[in-house]
């Protein structure tokens, strides 16, 4: 039996030929998200904890405050789940997802921009007024740090915090039922660009999500816009995809605004709420192309 070296281990060439189909397989249908797995292959933690210098009594320490309040989201959750009345669906009722008159509505979001991760000099925070809104703000520009390994720059973000329940368990946002997206906001004029985050298992898929333009009209007034699920496209690290399907709205863990329309200048995006609704005359599941080209076109 013929012997090949793969990843520096020596492996057979029928288990060679078995990792170079699963890749192959990766590449024409990207919207699998489930396939025979290589053994060889390693799947890293999206998120690895910080090492800290903290010792054994100081981690016990440390440990049983965060089960108080673990113990106590628990508690929460088991009340709600015992009180809640089963779930109905009008058409025309908002669902409210994201308040901004709660008290820990300002630690739910993340405000981030190029100048914190060295790639430019735009600025941005998140806050919320004294109406009881959340804004959006801060400064945008292109220019580009002079360390010759970056040519773009200019972006600023707004992400609401990961989903999860209690003892550190994952959760994401249950919107299969729904049809729309609805908010209630007040721009400046310019564009920003709404993000649901579906990453998933493998790391393959960590950087999917769907994307649609949120457009603003300026001024003194609030707008209401209302998006159909099946308008957002896929996208992954910038990149639109060539292989359009619509979103699973049962796996959105977050979700975020972005600004980078390329126009230098301070922005302001108030939030009211962010909210789902149900339309039933609403039957589209993706507004793109779903049909497939012959091999070795675009998306085949």
């Amino acid at each position: 039996m013929n012997l090949v070296r793969f990843f520096g281990r020596i492996i057979p060439n029928d288990a060679h030929n078995l990792c170079g189909n699963i890749r192959q397989n990766y590449t024409i249908a990207r919207n699998v998200h489930t396939s025979v797995v290589c053994s060889h292959f390693t799947f890293h933690e999206t998120k690895r904890e910080p090492k800290d210098d903290l010792n054994t009594v100081q981690h016990i320490w440390r440990g049983m405050n965060m089960l108080k309040d673990e113990v106590r989201m628990w508690k929460d959750e088991v009340s709600e789940a015992v009180k809640t009345d089963p779930l109905f669906l009008f058409p025309g009722n908002v669902d409210k997802v994201f308040k901004f008159n709660e008290p820990n509505a300002l630690h739910s979001w993340i405000a981030t921009a190029d100048q914190d991760n060295k790639d430019g000099y735009s600025s941005c925070e998140f806050f919320i007024d004294e109406n009881q809104k959340g804004v959006f703000q801060g400064f945008l520009t292109q220019t580009v740090p002079k360390d010759g390994e970056r040519t773009r720059a200019g972006y600023c973000n707004l992400k609401s915090v990961k989903k999860r329940k209690s003892f550190k368990r994952e959760s994401k946002f249950e919107w299969g039922m729904y049809t729309h997206l609805v908010l209630r906001v007040r721009g400046d004029g310019r564009s920003y660009m709404i993000n649901l985050h579906t990453p998933g298992y493998y790391d393959v898929f960590w950087n999917d999500l769907y994307q649609f333009v949120l457009y603003t009209r300026g001024g003194p007034y609030w707008q209401v816009s209302k998006i159909p699920f099946s308008k957002f496209f896929l996208s992954s690290k910038g990149k639109i995809q060539d292989f359009q399907y619509g979103p699973s709205l049962d796996d959105i863990t977050n979700i975020s605004f972005t600004m980078v329309d390329k126009i230098e200048g301070p922005f302001k995006l108030e939030i009211d709420y962010i909210g789902v609704e149900l339309d039933p005359n609403h039957s589209e599941t993706s507004a793109y192309e779903m049909y497939k080209l012959p091999r070795g076109m675009a998306n085949s």
